[in-house]
């Protein structure tokens, strides 16, 4: 069977670590003839790359499942250096956002929004204008989901900062944390959002885990035939 290697980035934040590993216990449980292992593209060990080393001399295939909200450097850069490192075996699924099941997440977060006017969708951000428009998006379902203006509001990189959407939006505004686990960016968030409800990062919600085992099921239904020959030889 071709592996799953889960990819997140990493924290310092030991409650940010914990959330991750769970949320890869939860994969784990779902699919429990499923190969996974867990690596990270920063702060974290084992590293993407050398956890992609040793799994493809194991099992000789895997799909990279990137545990991350948006596409940006880490995908298009960090991820796709081992699918080119490793032509034919490892292969990469889309991250994880946008899709309809994180704006259900984030709405069931946000729960009763009688009192709240406008929603501000607090995200990490990106100098990727890519990963921009994925938040854009999740902000987009997130709108029709709740039947309420959703915005989004950066923590860094090249979009409009948290605190100047945060100033702009008018009435009464929940924050909605777009942020997987808690960490520095969920302080930042809670920093610049005080005054304002804000909700907790989406963790380690069995949805995630099933949003994660769909784009590996995805991504292995696109692969290359050679991929689905040597699964039929074993």
């Amino acid at each position: 069977m071709t592996d799953l290697i889960a990819v997140a980035h990493g924290t310092a934040d030991l409650r940010g670590i914990r959330v991750v590993h769970e949320l890869v216990r939860l994969m784990a449980r779902r699919r429990p003839d499923l190969p996974i292992s867990l690596g990270f593209v920063d702060v974290d060990l084992p590293g993407l790359s050398d956890l992609t080393r040793r799994v493809v001399a194991d099992s000789d295939h895997a799909v990279v499942v990137p545990l991350l909200l948006s596409s940006g450097y880490h995908v298009y850069v960090d991820v796709a250096a081992e699918v080119d490192r490793y032509p034919g075996h490892v292969h990469a699924a889309p991250a994880l956002g946008p899709d309809p099941v994180l704006a259900d997440i984030l709405a069931d977060r946000l729960g009763d929004l009688r009192h709240v006017d406008h929603v501000v969708l607090a995200a990490a951000g990106s100098s990727d204008p890519r990963a921009l428009l994925d938040c854009e998006q999740t902000a987009d379902l997130l709108s029709d989901r709740i039947n309420r203006p959703v915005r989004v509001g950066y923590i860094s990189g090249a979009g409009e900062r948290l605190p100047a959407v945060l100033a702009r939006t008018p009435g009464r505004v929940a924050v909605a944390t777009y942020l997987l686990a808690p960490g520095f960016f969920e302080t930042l968030v809670r920093r610049h959002a005080r005054g304002h409800v804000v909700t907790p990062p989406l963790g380690a919600d069995p949805r995630l885990a099933a949003l994660a085992i769909r784009r590996y099921d995805e991504a292995l239904q696109l692969s290359p035939v050679t991929i689905r020959a040597y699964e039929a030889a074993i």
